[in-house]
């Protein structure tokens, strides 16, 4: 499988951050790894990594939806305000760990990629990566 030039993690807890970054090696899906432990640090992120057009720019952001400073909702909003033609290389996947109705309702509404509760899986990289990029995790 051809690998993903560049995913953000973006989580304020350090542990499922370490664990994200340790699943997405083993199963060999990027070239490049960005961790983030909040919106506002993931938009910093974003702004270095995406000047130029041959930046390494996440083509594949895990967004936590409960974060302090800036949560994922909020970083969705203030990314709405990036260039179109960045936002379009880019597929947003919220992670969460609350399932609240009001929670889910909400994310129904965005236009993002996908909705997962934590934690990330083979099975759920294998399923964003099959529907955002046309690419199969090999067989285990």
């Amino acid at each position: 499988m051809q690998k993903l030039a560049c995913v953000l993690l973006v989580d304020d807890d350090s542990t499922t951050n370490y664990l994200n970054q340790l699943l997405l090696k083993r199963l060999n899906v990027a070239e490049q790894i960005l961790v983030a432990i909040n919106g506002k640090e993931a938009l910093d992120l974003l702004h270095v990594h995406c000047q130029t057009p041959f930046a390494d720019c996440p083509v594949l952001i895990l967004l936590d939806v409960k974060m302090p400073v800036m949560d994922g909702f909020a970083f969705l909003e203030a990314y709405e305000q990036l260039p179109a033609a960045q936002r379009q290389a880019t597929t947003i996947v919220m992670l969460t760990t609350s399932l609240h109705p009001r929670d889910v309702e909400r994310v129904e509404h965005l236009n993002i990629g996908g909705f997962f509760n934590k934690p990330l899986n083979r099975e759920k990289v294998d399923e964003i990566l099959k529907k955002h990029f046309g690419r199969q995790l090999p067989a285990e």
